[in-house]
């Protein structure tokens, strides 16, 4: 039984979508003109911006006297809120367990967040474990991450695979502990020369069915 190493945010989850639904809905809160969307995606930056950083440059755009600790749980608490786990997205980690594939998630993040979406979104019932990194003490790209995912499955890594949205973080990831991996584009083209990966498909489904037909 292989293991299928999954990341979680824009991968699994639609973390984009959710953060986005967040802030318009934020920023009409607070009065900021429509248009401010694009700059608070521009500094979210896909989500690897510090939480503490955008909460204070919201802070000091906008003048707002909301503590910066108030704005960081908004900004937990708000894509959680909106993250909802895709039905297909469910049926295709089903098709790959019934066909003798063990879904694991390896993800970067605070366990306190990267948990409760998990659990909230209903994916625990679908998945064999998860890893995340503030808890693993090691993050993607670090293979350590990869090896302790199988070690919690009780799984080799020989065979398995990596999928996710990241170049560094997942794909790179999956070249330095020997993996072969499927990027999901989402609209980008690849640019890295120092490695690429096995194949490039636009959605976690299209990666499963890929893997299987392998």
């Amino acid at each position: 039984m292989p293991l299928l190493l999954l990341d979680l945010d824009n991968t699994l989850l639609d973390r984009a979508g959710s953060f986005r639904t967040w802030a318009e809905r934020f920023l009409d809160s607070i009065g900021a003109p429509p248009g401010d969307i694009d700059w608070l995606l521009s500094i979210d930056a896909d989500g690897l911006t510090d939480r503490w950083d955008v909460a204070d440059a919201i802070r000091d755009r906008y003048q707002l006297r909301i503590p910066s600790i108030d704005l960081v749980e908004e900004l937990h608490d708000g894509v959680v809120e909106f993250t909802r786990l895709d039905p297909l997205v469910a049926c295709a980690l089903r098709i790959a367990d019934d066909a003798g594939w063990m879904p694991v998630v390896v993800t970067n993040g605070t366990v306190r967040l990267q948990d409760t979406k998990i659990r909230r979104t209903g994916l625990d019932r679908y998945i064999a474990d998860w890893v995340i990194s503030e808890e693993a003490g090691v993050s993607k790209p670090n293979p350590r991450i990869f090896a302790l995912a199988a070690q919690r499955a009780r799984m080799p890594l020989r065979g398995a695979w990596v999928i996710g949205d990241g170049p560094e973080a997942d794909i790179g990831g999956a070249t330095a502990v020997g993996l072969p991996s499927i990027w999901l584009h989402r609209g980008r083209p690849w640019t890295d020369a120092r490695f690429a990966p096995t194949a490039t498909v636009d959605t976690v489904i299209a990666a499963i069915a890929t893997i299987m037909g392998a």
